[in-house]
């Protein structure tokens, strides 16, 4: 196996599939050089000479600017380039659209059916407290109800606290509304016991009335301070809801009526070599199915983002991916913060240098179909194939964003390792061997045998596999640590 990987033919640089020392002599795909330093996995090693001032390419792409002459065999890396990125861009409309593999048949997967038409992978009952001022009453009531149900017939009972729901105004206290609306409404939860405390800005009766029609066997609402004993009442409200629920049972259906979330967190200079291309991958062989993948994690488009424009579906479409783009940094200026802060500490010791290195491997996730909607933060899917989402790269407000928006399991690639899981499942790849055999009780599933050997198609079925156990009921790393949070995107003031 080679020790080195050049991505693209005109790449000035390549990354160290495995630690390289200083002093050793590389031949590598007609580059000969000595490497001048000690060079980590991930990381990048000078194929050539670049000039102080040149771009510096990988993935075909500029990732930077070279801040010193850079030496072939030199360390590349923050202390001798940085980010072309700067401010709000301007934008046109120029498709390239990949031609995609034919239709393959869908893996069969066994779900949950919802009468109005939506299907679930999960049947669970979520206590979701409208404010934070209630968090420790839905916990009362969660562990009395399981106290009198030592062997469920459902998936789970869950809560879900947060500190939101009251001092907020205006769009700040919408969003953690329909955040919460969303949820009430997901199809992995078979019913739900919303809660609120009575004197708090969001009001049940207002959050009752922005659900729509709805199932009142299933979803069921408690103002404490209206009951002399919330505890009690509450757990009676369970039981109501837990003597409909129980009675739901897997259905035969198709992996392509699964919606995925795609999400990255602690990415390394791996994750745009092994997992985030095998979700690529995999997103576009799910489409090809009339499946639907959703992207998020907007300021990781900064620097790639042209690539998804030029795969917008229409002129609409891009207009809209545009506004996304461009009111995402607006919102940093608004804060008088620099637009291109990133990537983080744990991304750099991984070896991405720039958001231009951490957003061209990132957006690998989303393969190279055509993208057929951008949403709006707690806008739900209406559109199969790729959608892509408004929220920031946060990785728990990004892993709840996806699952609000109607995506029932989130494909969350990791180079670094994180145990963090959301509302819905959160099965972790690790872009690297050693972080999925270190990690077992974080990690799900290896994406870092493509550099060992194995083939995309041959790891590609392998993920396949697994992601139809886990829709069939296998629960995931988090859910196994019982970690399932939800995490809201406060923009505004607190009172």
């Amino acid at each position: 196996m080679s020790r080195l990987l050049r991505l693209h033919n005109t790449d000035d640089v390549a990354i160290a599939l495995q630690p390289i020392n200083a002093n050793e002599r590389i031949e590598f795909e007609g580059f000969s050089f000595t490497t001048l330093e000690d060079i980590d996995k991930g990381h990048k090693v000078a194929l050539k000479p670049i000039a102080k001032g040149e771009r510096v390419i990988k993935y075909g792409a500029p990732i930077g600017f070279a801040l010193e002459d850079i030496n072939p065999g030199a360390w590349v890396h923050t202390h001798c380039i940085k980010t072309t990125l700067h401010d709000e861009l301007t934008y046109q409309y120029q498709p390239e659209f990949v031609a995609q593999a034919p239709e393959e048949s869908s893996p069969e997967v066994n779900i949950y059916r919802r009468a109005n038409g939506e299907i679930g992978i999960r049947n669970e009952i979520w206590l979701i407290p409208t404010v934070g001022c209630v968090n420790g009453m839905i916990k009362q009531m969660k562990d009395e109800f399981l106290r009198n149900h030592a062997e469920l017939e459902i998936d789970g009972v869950h809560i879900f606290p947060h500190q939101f729901g009251c001092s907020q105004l205006g769009d700040d206290l919408a969003t953690t509304k329909v955040l919460l609306q969303d949820m009430a409404l997901h199809p992995n939860a078979g019913g739900a016991l919303i809660v609120g405390l009575g004197c708090e800005n969001n009001q049940l009766a207002a959050f009752k009335a922005g659900l729509g029609e709805i199932d009142e066997s299933r979803i069921k609402f408690l103002i404490s301070q209206h009951s002399d004993d919330e505890i009690e009442d509450g757990v009676a409200l369970l039981e109501q809801i837990y003597n409909v629920v129980k009675h739901d049972k897997r259905e035969t259906g198709k992996l392509s009526e699964v919606k995925f979330g795609l999400e990255c967190g602690g990415s390394d200079g791996l994750s745009g070599i092994t997992a985030n291309p095998m979700l690529g991958y995999f997103s576009d062989y799910l489409i090809a199915q009339g499946g639907t993948t959703v992207l998020t994690e907007v300021p990781e488009m900064f620097g790639a983002e042209t690539l998804l424009m030029s795969r917008c579906k229409d002129e609409e479409t891009f207009n809209q991916l545009v506004s996304m783009v461009n009111n995402f940094k607006g919102y940093y200026k608004a804060h008088n913060q620099p637009i291109y802060e990133n990537p983080s500490p744990g991304n750099k010791k991984g070896g991405i240098s720039t958001l231009e290195d951490k957003s061209l491997g990132c957006t690998q996730k989303a393969g190279t179909s055509k993208v057929q909607a951008v949403l709006e933060y707690g806008e739900r899917l209406s559109v199969a194939g790729l959608n892509l989402l408004n929220a920031p790269g946060n990785d728990p407000i990004a892993t709840s964003a996806l699952a609000a928006a109607g995506c029932h399991i989130v494909l969350f690639t990791t180079g670094r390792g994180t145990p963090y899981g959301g509302f819905v499942p959160t099965l972790k790849i690790a872009t690297n061997s050693e972080l999925a055999n270190k990690k077992t009780r974080w990690i799900d599933f290896d994406a870092g045998v493509l550099v060992s050997g194995k083939s995309m198609p041959e790891v590609h079925q392998e993920f396949v596999d697994l992601l139809v156990e886990i829709v069939n009921g296998k629960p995931t790393c988090n859910e196994v640590n019982d970690i399932r949070e939800v995490a809201i995107w406060k923009k505004g003031v607190t009172l």
